[in-house]
Protein backbone atom coordinates (compact mmCIF):
# COMPACT_ATOMS: atom_id res chain seq x y z
CA UNK A 1 0.00 0.00 0.00
CA UNK A 2 1.32 3.63 -0.86
CA UNK A 3 0.85 5.56 2.24
CA UNK A 4 1.20 8.93 0.32
CA UNK A 5 -2.42 7.83 -1.85
CA UNK A 6 -3.83 6.25 1.82
CA UNK A 7 -2.71 8.58 3.90
CA UNK A 8 -6.54 8.73 5.42
CA UNK A 9 -6.68 5.22 6.23
CA UNK A 10 -3.51 5.53 7.93
CA UNK A 11 -5.04 8.46 10.07
CA UNK A 12 -8.19 6.52 10.76
CA UNK A 13 -5.52 3.64 11.77
CA UNK A 14 -3.68 5.68 14.57
CA UNK A 15 -7.39 7.26 15.75
CA UNK A 16 -8.56 3.60 16.59
CA UNK A 17 -5.23 2.97 17.99
CA UNK A 18 -5.10 5.86 20.51
CA UNK A 19 -9.04 5.22 21.05
CA UNK A 20 -8.13 1.42 22.16
CA UNK A 21 -5.75 2.59 24.45
CA UNK A 22 -7.87 5.61 25.69
CA UNK A 23 -10.52 2.63 26.42
CA UNK A 24 -8.61 -0.51 28.14
CA UNK A 25 -5.16 1.02 29.19
CA UNK A 26 -4.89 1.09 32.83
CA UNK A 27 -4.71 4.43 34.92
CA UNK A 28 -6.44 6.05 31.45
CA UNK A 29 -9.63 6.37 33.54
CA UNK A 30 -11.00 6.83 36.73
CA UNK A 31 -11.64 10.15 39.47
CA UNK A 32 -10.87 13.44 38.14
CA UNK A 33 -8.34 16.12 39.00
CA UNK A 34 -8.65 18.40 42.39
CA UNK A 35 -10.02 21.21 40.29
CA UNK A 36 -13.47 20.60 41.31
CA UNK A 37 -15.23 20.72 38.24
CA UNK A 38 -16.63 17.46 37.40
CA UNK A 39 -15.92 14.24 39.37
CA UNK A 40 -16.81 11.02 37.44
CA UNK A 41 -17.16 7.74 38.74
CA UNK A 42 -14.34 5.20 38.29
CA UNK A 43 -14.47 2.32 35.94
CA UNK A 44 -15.49 -0.94 37.62
CA UNK A 45 -15.23 -2.92 34.43
CA UNK A 46 -12.73 -4.22 31.62
CA UNK A 47 -12.69 -0.79 29.76
CA UNK A 48 -12.54 2.80 31.41
CA UNK A 49 -15.42 3.94 30.31
CA UNK A 50 -17.04 5.90 32.91
CA UNK A 51 -21.21 5.77 33.69
CA UNK A 52 -23.64 8.29 34.89
CA UNK A 53 -26.47 8.25 37.07
CA UNK A 54 -29.09 6.35 34.05
CA UNK A 55 -26.54 4.01 33.88
CA UNK A 56 -25.65 3.58 37.11
CA UNK A 57 -27.66 4.15 39.86
CA UNK A 58 -27.75 7.26 42.14
CA UNK A 59 -29.61 10.20 43.49
CA UNK A 60 -30.96 13.10 41.02
CA UNK A 61 -31.71 16.79 42.83
CA UNK A 62 -33.38 19.16 40.82
CA UNK A 63 -34.24 22.29 42.77
CA UNK A 64 -34.61 25.89 42.86
CA UNK A 65 -32.53 28.69 44.51
CA UNK A 66 -33.67 30.37 48.29
CA UNK A 67 -33.95 33.99 47.63
CA UNK A 68 -35.25 37.15 46.12
CA UNK A 69 -33.77 39.37 43.91
CA UNK A 70 -34.18 43.39 44.38
CA UNK A 71 -33.03 44.62 40.67
CA UNK A 72 -32.13 48.30 39.57
CA UNK A 73 -31.69 49.21 43.19
CA UNK A 74 -30.87 53.21 43.36
CA UNK A 75 -27.76 52.99 45.97
CA UNK A 76 -25.44 56.57 46.18
CA UNK A 77 -21.75 56.47 44.75
CA UNK A 78 -19.05 55.36 47.70
CA UNK A 79 -21.28 53.09 49.31
CA UNK A 80 -20.00 50.00 50.03
CA UNK A 81 -21.86 46.37 49.48
CA UNK A 82 -21.24 46.05 53.03
CA UNK A 83 -22.94 48.90 54.14
CA UNK A 84 -25.94 48.16 52.40
CA UNK A 85 -26.40 44.68 53.49
CA UNK A 86 -25.86 44.91 57.32
CA UNK A 87 -28.54 48.37 56.59
CA UNK A 88 -31.25 45.68 54.71
CA UNK A 89 -30.32 42.92 56.91
CA UNK A 90 -31.21 44.73 59.99
CA UNK A 91 -34.86 45.54 59.08
CA UNK A 92 -35.52 41.59 58.23
CA UNK A 93 -36.17 39.49 61.24
CA UNK A 94 -33.84 36.49 61.66
CA UNK A 95 -31.90 37.49 59.07
CA UNK A 96 -27.98 39.02 58.91
CA UNK A 97 -25.93 40.58 56.77
CA UNK A 98 -24.53 37.17 55.56
CA UNK A 99 -28.05 36.39 54.06
CA UNK A 100 -28.16 39.81 51.66
CA UNK A 101 -25.90 39.76 48.75
CA UNK A 102 -25.18 43.36 47.19
CA UNK A 103 -23.64 43.38 43.52
CA UNK A 104 -23.07 47.08 42.40
CA UNK A 105 -23.55 48.20 38.73
CA UNK A 106 -19.94 48.10 36.95
CA UNK A 107 -20.69 49.50 33.96
CA UNK A 108 -23.82 51.57 32.09
CA UNK A 109 -25.46 49.01 30.92
CA UNK A 110 -25.56 47.01 33.88
CA UNK A 111 -27.80 47.61 37.45
CA UNK A 112 -27.08 47.36 40.94
CA UNK A 113 -29.07 44.57 42.13
CA UNK A 114 -29.74 43.05 46.23
CA UNK A 115 -30.41 39.54 47.29
CA UNK A 116 -31.94 38.18 50.48
CA UNK A 117 -31.42 34.00 51.18
CA UNK A 118 -34.74 33.18 52.68
CA UNK A 119 -37.81 30.91 51.99
CA UNK A 120 -39.08 33.03 55.26
CA UNK A 121 -38.75 36.93 53.47
CA UNK A 122 -41.73 37.93 51.37
CA UNK A 123 -41.49 40.24 48.50
CA UNK A 124 -43.38 42.48 50.81
CA UNK A 125 -40.98 42.46 53.44
CA UNK A 126 -38.36 42.69 51.50
CA UNK A 127 -39.03 46.16 49.81
CA UNK A 128 -39.97 47.29 52.78
CA UNK A 129 -36.54 46.69 54.48
CA UNK A 130 -35.50 48.30 51.17
CA UNK A 131 -36.99 51.53 51.65
CA UNK A 132 -36.17 51.74 55.25
CA UNK A 133 -33.06 51.50 55.12
CA UNK A 134 -33.02 54.43 52.14
CA UNK A 135 -33.06 52.55 48.86
CA UNK A 136 -35.52 52.47 46.27
CA UNK A 137 -35.72 49.75 43.65
CA UNK A 138 -37.76 49.26 40.62
CA UNK A 139 -38.81 45.62 41.05
CA UNK A 140 -38.31 42.92 43.30
CA UNK A 141 -38.56 38.89 42.15
CA UNK A 142 -38.59 35.47 43.58
CA UNK A 143 -34.98 34.16 42.24
CA UNK A 144 -31.51 34.89 42.24
CA UNK A 145 -28.68 36.37 40.22
CA UNK A 146 -26.47 34.12 37.45
CA UNK A 147 -23.51 35.45 39.16
CA UNK A 148 -25.66 33.52 42.43
CA UNK A 149 -26.24 30.71 41.14
CA UNK A 150 -22.57 29.79 39.26
CA UNK A 151 -20.96 30.58 42.88
CA UNK A 152 -23.51 27.57 44.21
CA UNK A 153 -22.89 24.64 41.07
CA UNK A 154 -18.88 25.67 41.97
CA UNK A 155 -19.32 25.35 45.47
CA UNK A 156 -21.05 21.77 45.06
CA UNK A 157 -18.88 20.53 43.05
CA UNK A 158 -15.92 21.81 45.29
CA UNK A 159 -18.11 19.89 48.10
CA UNK A 160 -18.37 16.59 46.44
CA UNK A 161 -14.83 16.65 45.33
CA UNK A 162 -14.11 17.45 48.64
CA UNK A 163 -15.95 14.45 49.83
CA UNK A 164 -14.76 11.87 47.94
CA UNK A 165 -17.82 10.98 46.05
CA UNK A 166 -17.70 9.79 42.50
CA UNK A 167 -19.69 10.60 39.82
CA UNK A 168 -20.97 13.84 41.27
CA UNK A 169 -21.99 16.22 38.22
CA UNK A 170 -23.71 19.57 39.13
CA UNK A 171 -25.11 22.19 36.72
CA UNK A 172 -27.77 24.91 35.85
CA UNK A 173 -30.62 24.26 33.59
CA UNK A 174 -33.41 27.05 32.69
CA UNK A 175 -36.98 25.60 31.58
CA UNK A 176 -39.01 27.13 28.56
CA UNK A 177 -40.60 29.55 30.87
CA UNK A 178 -37.56 31.14 32.20
CA UNK A 179 -37.22 29.04 35.46
CA UNK A 180 -33.75 28.28 36.92
CA UNK A 181 -33.05 24.86 38.53
CA UNK A 182 -29.30 22.95 39.84
CA UNK A 183 -29.28 19.75 38.98
CA UNK A 184 -26.84 17.31 41.20
CA UNK A 185 -26.47 14.05 39.98
CA UNK A 186 -24.47 11.73 42.33
CA UNK A 187 -24.29 8.06 41.18
CA UNK A 188 -23.62 4.61 43.28
CA UNK A 189 -25.11 7.49 46.51
CA UNK A 190 -28.58 7.38 48.61
CA UNK A 191 -30.50 10.23 48.42
CA UNK A 192 -30.05 11.13 52.10
CA UNK A 193 -26.39 11.88 52.19
CA UNK A 194 -26.73 14.21 48.87
CA UNK A 195 -29.48 15.67 50.17
CA UNK A 196 -27.29 16.32 53.65
CA UNK A 197 -24.78 17.27 51.43
CA UNK A 198 -26.15 20.01 48.94
CA UNK A 199 -29.19 21.31 50.68
CA UNK A 200 -27.13 22.49 53.95
CA UNK A 201 -25.37 25.78 53.40
CA UNK A 202 -22.37 24.41 55.01
CA UNK A 203 -21.47 28.49 56.63
CA UNK A 204 -19.23 27.72 59.15
CA UNK A 205 -18.17 30.13 61.96
CA UNK A 206 -15.97 29.77 65.86
CA UNK A 207 -18.21 32.12 68.32
CA UNK A 208 -16.90 32.89 71.53
CA UNK A 209 -19.29 32.88 73.88
CA UNK A 210 -18.71 33.63 77.81
CA UNK A 211 -20.33 35.64 80.36
CA UNK A 212 -21.43 39.13 80.21
CA UNK A 213 -19.44 41.84 82.28
CA UNK A 214 -22.67 43.38 83.40
CA UNK A 215 -24.99 40.94 85.19
CA UNK A 216 -28.27 41.40 86.04
CA UNK A 217 -30.26 39.78 88.28
CA UNK A 218 -31.80 37.43 86.75
CA UNK A 219 -28.61 34.84 87.11
CA UNK A 220 -25.36 34.73 84.68
CA UNK A 221 -26.02 36.41 80.82
CA UNK A 222 -23.70 35.64 78.57
CA UNK A 223 -22.52 36.51 75.10
CA UNK A 224 -22.14 35.33 72.10
CA UNK A 225 -19.41 36.93 69.52
CA UNK A 226 -18.57 35.32 66.09
CA UNK A 227 -14.84 35.66 65.51
CA UNK A 228 -14.11 33.59 62.81
CA UNK A 229 -15.83 32.07 59.57
CA UNK A 230 -14.51 30.59 56.58
CA UNK A 231 -12.54 33.10 54.74
CA UNK A 232 -10.53 33.46 58.11
CA UNK A 233 -8.78 30.54 57.30
CA UNK A 234 -5.37 30.10 55.60
CA UNK A 235 -4.99 26.31 55.67
CA UNK A 236 -7.57 23.07 56.54
CA UNK A 237 -5.97 20.03 57.73
CA UNK A 238 -7.37 16.58 57.12
CA UNK A 239 -9.85 14.86 59.58
CA UNK A 240 -8.80 13.05 61.88
CA UNK A 241 -8.97 11.74 65.89
CA UNK A 242 -6.43 12.43 68.03
CA UNK A 243 -5.50 10.93 71.19
CA UNK A 244 -7.09 13.20 74.00
CA UNK A 245 -8.97 15.22 72.02
CA UNK A 246 -11.18 13.55 70.09
CA UNK A 247 -12.15 13.79 65.96
CA UNK A 248 -10.97 17.23 65.09
CA UNK A 249 -9.61 19.48 61.82
CA UNK A 250 -6.62 21.43 62.40
CA UNK A 251 -6.81 24.44 60.92
CA UNK A 252 -4.60 27.27 60.61
CA UNK A 253 -5.58 31.05 60.83
CA UNK A 254 -4.31 33.58 57.87
CA UNK A 255 -2.21 36.80 59.96
CA UNK A 256 -4.98 39.47 60.50
CA UNK A 257 -7.68 36.89 61.65
CA UNK A 258 -4.99 35.56 63.96
CA UNK A 259 -4.19 38.87 65.46
CA UNK A 260 -7.93 39.82 65.85
CA UNK A 261 -8.84 36.27 67.38
CA UNK A 262 -5.76 36.23 69.93
CA UNK A 263 -6.92 40.26 71.09
CA UNK A 264 -10.40 38.70 71.41
CA UNK A 265 -9.40 35.77 73.52
CA UNK A 266 -7.34 38.20 76.06
CA UNK A 267 -10.27 40.56 76.08
CA UNK A 268 -13.04 38.45 76.67
CA UNK A 269 -11.24 36.53 79.70
CA UNK A 270 -10.58 33.35 77.94
CA UNK A 271 -6.87 33.72 78.44
CA UNK A 272 -7.60 33.98 82.45
CA UNK A 273 -10.67 32.93 84.22
CA UNK A 274 -11.51 30.95 81.41
CA UNK A 275 -8.77 28.38 80.89
CA UNK A 276 -10.64 24.91 81.06
CA UNK A 277 -13.83 26.68 81.82
CA UNK A 278 -16.41 25.37 78.79
CA UNK A 279 -19.54 23.60 81.03
CA UNK A 280 -22.09 23.07 77.65
CA UNK A 281 -22.31 19.23 78.03
CA UNK A 282 -22.94 19.13 81.25
CA UNK A 283 -25.55 22.88 81.35
CA UNK A 284 -26.40 24.13 77.97
CA UNK A 285 -28.06 26.90 79.35
CA UNK A 286 -25.09 27.78 81.58
CA UNK A 287 -21.82 26.67 79.64
CA UNK A 288 -18.95 28.99 81.20
CA UNK A 289 -16.18 30.47 78.72
CA UNK A 290 -16.86 28.04 75.30
CA UNK A 291 -15.37 28.62 71.70
CA UNK A 292 -18.35 26.82 70.27
CA UNK A 293 -17.72 25.44 66.16
CA UNK A 294 -21.56 26.45 64.71
CA UNK A 295 -22.67 25.07 61.12
CA UNK A 296 -25.52 26.91 59.75
CA UNK A 297 -26.03 28.28 63.47
CA UNK A 298 -26.13 24.96 64.77
CA UNK A 299 -23.93 24.56 67.70
CA UNK A 300 -21.84 21.45 66.62
CA UNK A 301 -19.17 21.34 69.28
CA UNK A 302 -18.05 23.35 72.10
CA UNK A 303 -14.71 23.47 73.46
CA UNK A 304 -12.68 24.99 76.25
CA UNK A 305 -9.52 27.02 76.39
CA UNK A 306 -6.74 24.43 76.58
CA UNK A 307 -3.82 25.82 78.94
CA UNK A 308 -1.24 25.27 76.40
CA UNK A 309 -2.88 27.91 73.85
CA UNK A 310 -4.08 30.25 76.49
CA UNK A 311 -0.48 30.48 77.42
CA UNK A 312 0.93 31.07 73.45
CA UNK A 313 -2.36 34.12 73.51
CA UNK A 314 -1.13 35.40 76.40
CA UNK A 315 3.11 35.65 75.06
CA UNK A 316 2.04 37.07 71.92
CA UNK A 317 3.52 33.44 69.99
CA UNK A 318 -0.12 33.03 69.19
CA UNK A 319 0.35 35.00 66.06
CA UNK A 320 3.65 33.43 65.04
CA UNK A 321 2.27 30.18 64.87
CA UNK A 322 -1.34 30.32 64.28
CA UNK A 323 -2.76 27.32 64.18
CA UNK A 324 -5.37 24.93 66.45
CA UNK A 325 -7.45 22.53 66.13
CA UNK A 326 -11.52 22.42 65.35
CA UNK A 327 -13.36 19.47 67.57
CA UNK A 328 -16.45 17.38 66.52
CA UNK A 329 -18.23 15.18 68.31
CA UNK A 330 -17.17 11.96 66.40
CA UNK A 331 -15.20 11.77 63.07
CA UNK A 332 -17.97 11.82 60.68
CA UNK A 333 -18.87 15.18 61.71
CA UNK A 334 -15.40 16.00 61.59
CA UNK A 335 -15.26 15.06 57.70
CA UNK A 336 -18.08 17.16 57.38
CA UNK A 337 -16.53 19.92 58.63
CA UNK A 338 -13.92 19.84 56.74
CA UNK A 339 -15.91 19.60 53.45
CA UNK A 340 -17.33 22.77 54.40
CA UNK A 341 -13.96 24.75 55.24
CA UNK A 342 -13.05 23.39 52.28
CA UNK A 343 -15.31 24.40 49.74
CA UNK A 344 -16.89 27.78 51.52
CA UNK A 345 -20.66 27.66 52.81
CA UNK A 346 -23.36 28.52 49.78
CA UNK A 347 -24.78 31.86 49.26
CA UNK A 348 -28.15 30.39 49.30
CA UNK A 349 -29.84 26.97 50.43
CA UNK A 350 -31.60 25.00 47.53
CA UNK A 351 -35.80 24.68 47.98
CA UNK A 352 -36.28 21.37 48.30
CA UNK A 353 -40.21 22.01 48.69
CA UNK A 354 -39.74 23.13 45.28
CA UNK A 355 -37.61 20.65 43.54
CA UNK A 356 -38.02 17.06 43.15
CA UNK A 357 -35.52 14.23 43.49
CA UNK A 358 -35.04 11.10 43.11
CA UNK A 359 -33.08 7.85 43.58
CA UNK A 360 -32.60 4.80 40.69
CA UNK A 361 -31.33 1.57 42.32
CA UNK A 362 -28.41 0.43 41.08
CA UNK A 363 -29.91 -2.99 39.78
CA UNK A 364 -32.28 -0.72 37.60
CA UNK A 365 -29.66 0.76 35.91
CA UNK A 366 -27.63 -2.12 34.83
CA UNK A 367 -30.98 -3.55 33.13
CA UNK A 368 -30.49 -0.02 31.45
CA UNK A 369 -27.16 -0.53 30.50
CA UNK A 370 -28.25 -4.23 29.16
CA UNK A 371 -30.79 -2.87 27.44
CA UNK A 372 -28.87 -0.11 25.93
CA UNK A 373 -26.11 -2.85 24.73
CA UNK A 374 -28.94 -5.17 22.98
CA UNK A 375 -29.98 -1.83 21.33
CA UNK A 376 -26.79 -0.71 19.78
CA UNK A 377 -26.36 -4.41 18.46
CA UNK A 378 -29.72 -4.40 16.75
CA UNK A 379 -29.08 -1.31 15.20
CA UNK A 380 -25.71 -2.75 14.16
CA UNK A 381 -27.35 -5.78 12.75
CA UNK A 382 -29.93 -4.20 10.93
CA UNK A 383 -27.71 -1.44 9.58
CA UNK A 384 -25.63 -4.97 8.08
CA UNK A 385 -28.96 -6.33 6.49
CA UNK A 386 -29.71 -3.21 4.83
CA UNK A 387 -26.19 -2.70 3.58
CA UNK A 388 -26.21 -6.49 2.41
CA UNK A 389 -28.65 -6.37 0.78
CA UNK A 390 -28.71 -3.12 -1.07
CA UNK A 391 -25.55 -4.34 -2.76
CA UNK A 392 -24.63 -7.57 -2.56
CA UNK A 393 -21.01 -7.17 -3.10
CA UNK A 394 -18.75 -7.39 0.38
CA UNK A 395 -16.02 -5.02 -1.03
CA UNK A 396 -18.56 -2.54 -0.75
CA UNK A 397 -20.35 -3.01 2.01
CA UNK A 398 -17.88 -4.47 4.46
CA UNK A 399 -15.84 -1.92 4.84
CA UNK A 400 -18.71 0.45 5.15
CA UNK A 401 -19.58 -1.20 8.14
CA UNK A 402 -16.20 -1.49 9.55
CA UNK A 403 -15.77 2.14 8.89
CA UNK A 404 -19.26 2.80 10.29
CA UNK A 405 -18.24 1.02 13.80
CA UNK A 406 -14.79 2.72 13.46
CA UNK A 407 -16.98 6.06 14.44
CA UNK A 408 -18.45 4.73 17.49
CA UNK A 409 -15.08 3.29 18.86
CA UNK A 410 -13.64 6.36 18.25
CA UNK A 411 -16.24 8.46 20.37
CA UNK A 412 -15.91 5.73 23.43
CA UNK A 413 -12.28 6.11 23.32
CA UNK A 414 -12.77 10.28 23.27
CA UNK A 415 -15.23 9.49 26.15
CA UNK A 416 -12.80 7.34 28.43
CA UNK A 417 -10.39 9.80 27.43
CA UNK A 418 -11.84 12.87 28.83
CA UNK A 419 -13.88 10.82 31.72
CA UNK A 420 -17.28 12.08 29.75
CA UNK A 421 -19.97 10.21 32.34
CA UNK A 422 -22.38 7.88 29.81
CA UNK A 423 -25.96 8.00 30.15
CA UNK A 424 -29.02 7.26 27.96
CA UNK A 425 -28.76 10.38 26.37
CA UNK A 426 -25.23 9.72 24.95
CA UNK A 427 -25.88 5.93 23.95
CA UNK A 428 -28.56 7.50 21.80
CA UNK A 429 -26.42 9.69 20.57
CA UNK A 430 -23.95 6.94 19.33
CA UNK A 431 -26.75 5.04 18.00
CA UNK A 432 -27.46 8.24 15.99
CA UNK A 433 -24.32 8.54 14.59
CA UNK A 434 -24.40 4.74 13.23
CA UNK A 435 -27.66 5.58 11.20
CA UNK A 436 -25.77 9.10 9.60
CA UNK A 437 -22.41 7.44 9.36
CA UNK A 438 -23.80 4.93 7.12
CA UNK A 439 -26.07 7.00 5.37
CA UNK A 440 -23.14 9.09 4.10
CA UNK A 441 -21.09 6.15 3.16
CA UNK A 442 -24.28 4.85 1.36
CA UNK A 443 -24.41 8.58 -0.12
CA UNK A 444 -20.90 7.93 -1.56
CA UNK A 445 -20.89 4.34 -2.74
CA UNK A 446 -23.88 5.15 -4.99
CA UNK A 447 -22.43 8.39 -6.44
CA UNK A 448 -18.87 6.53 -7.02
CA UNK A 449 -20.71 2.99 -8.37
CA UNK A 450 -23.96 5.17 -10.34
CA UNK A 451 -22.25 5.47 -13.74
CA UNK A 452 -21.01 2.24 -14.48
CA UNK A 453 -17.75 0.10 -13.69
CA UNK A 454 -15.15 2.49 -12.12
CA UNK A 455 -12.18 2.27 -14.81
CA UNK A 456 -9.42 4.52 -13.35
CA UNK A 457 -8.30 6.55 -9.75
CA UNK A 458 -9.15 9.74 -12.01
CA UNK A 459 -12.58 8.80 -12.22
CA UNK A 460 -13.17 7.77 -9.15
CA UNK A 461 -11.59 10.55 -7.55
CA UNK A 462 -14.16 12.70 -9.56
CA UNK A 463 -16.88 10.90 -8.44
CA UNK A 464 -16.05 10.77 -4.51
CA UNK A 465 -15.86 14.92 -4.50
CA UNK A 466 -19.10 15.11 -5.87
CA UNK A 467 -20.50 12.60 -3.12
CA UNK A 468 -18.23 14.81 -0.33
CA UNK A 469 -19.72 17.80 -1.59
CA UNK A 470 -23.24 16.15 -0.02
CA UNK A 471 -22.22 14.41 2.54
CA UNK A 472 -20.11 17.49 3.58
CA UNK A 473 -23.49 19.58 3.29
CA UNK A 474 -25.36 17.74 5.34
CA UNK A 475 -22.87 17.88 8.29
CA UNK A 476 -22.87 21.36 8.42
CA UNK A 477 -26.85 21.34 8.84
CA UNK A 478 -26.73 18.45 11.36
CA UNK A 479 -23.68 20.89 13.44
CA UNK A 480 -26.33 24.25 12.54
CA UNK A 481 -29.16 22.64 14.07
CA UNK A 482 -27.52 20.67 16.62
CA UNK A 483 -25.55 23.46 18.13
CA UNK A 484 -28.66 25.21 20.13
CA UNK A 485 -28.71 22.28 21.99
CA UNK A 486 -25.45 21.89 22.77
CA UNK A 487 -24.79 24.78 24.17
CA UNK A 488 -27.88 25.39 26.31
CA UNK A 489 -28.46 23.84 29.76
CA UNK A 490 -31.47 21.56 28.43
CA UNK A 491 -30.67 18.43 30.34
CA UNK A 492 -30.03 14.72 28.37
CA UNK A 493 -30.41 16.76 25.28
CA UNK A 494 -27.51 18.17 25.72
CA UNK A 495 -25.41 14.85 25.74
CA UNK A 496 -27.34 13.80 22.89
CA UNK A 497 -26.34 17.10 20.71
CA UNK A 498 -22.81 16.77 21.80
CA UNK A 499 -22.06 13.00 20.88
CA UNK A 500 -24.21 13.58 17.73
CA UNK A 501 -21.94 16.60 16.78
CA UNK A 502 -18.80 14.90 17.37
CA UNK A 503 -19.90 12.03 15.45
CA UNK A 504 -20.85 14.05 12.71
CA UNK A 505 -16.99 15.82 12.49
CA UNK A 506 -15.29 12.67 13.10
CA UNK A 507 -17.32 11.16 9.99
CA UNK A 508 -16.41 14.08 7.78
CA UNK A 509 -12.68 14.57 8.76
CA UNK A 510 -11.88 10.92 9.11
CA UNK A 511 -13.61 7.85 8.42
CA UNK A 512 -15.54 9.18 5.00
CA UNK A 513 -12.69 10.24 3.46
CA UNK A 514 -10.95 6.95 4.70
CA UNK A 515 -13.53 4.84 3.13
CA UNK A 516 -12.87 6.27 -0.10
CA UNK A 517 -9.39 5.61 -0.17
CA UNK A 518 -10.80 1.78 1.16
CA UNK A 519 -13.16 2.05 -2.10
CA UNK A 520 -10.91 3.56 -4.20
CA UNK A 521 -8.30 0.08 -3.61
CA UNK A 522 -10.63 -2.23 -4.28
CA UNK A 523 -12.73 -0.84 -6.97
CA UNK A 524 -10.26 0.58 -9.25
CA UNK A 525 -6.72 -1.05 -10.89
CA UNK A 526 -4.49 1.70 -11.76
Amino acid sequence: MDVRDNWRVVLLAAFLVISSVALFAPGIGGSSGGDGAVVEEASAGPTNLQFGLELSGGTRIRAPVNGLTAENVDVSQGTTPATVERRVAGNLSGITASDVSVRLAAAQNQTTTVEVFSENVTEDEFGAALRQAGYDYETIRQGVTDETRSTIVRILRDKISKAGLSGGRVQQVTTANGEHFVVIEMPNTNRSEVEDLVTERGQVQVVATFPAQNQSGNGTQYRRVPLLSQGDFSSIGTAQESQGIGPNVPVVLKPQPAQNFSNAMQKFGFTTEGVSACNYRSNPQDPGYCLYTVVDGEVVYAASMGPDLARTFRQGKFVQDPGFVMGTTNLSEARELQIHLNAGSLPASLNMDQGTSYYLAPSLAEEFKLYSLITGLVAVLAVSAVVFLRYGDPKVAAPMLVTALSEVVILLGFAAAVKLPLDLSHIAGFIAVIGTGVDDLIIIADEVMSEGEVNSSRVFQSRFRKAFWVIGAAAATTIIAMSPLAVLSLGDLQGFAIVTILGVLIGVLVTRPAYGDILRSLLTDR
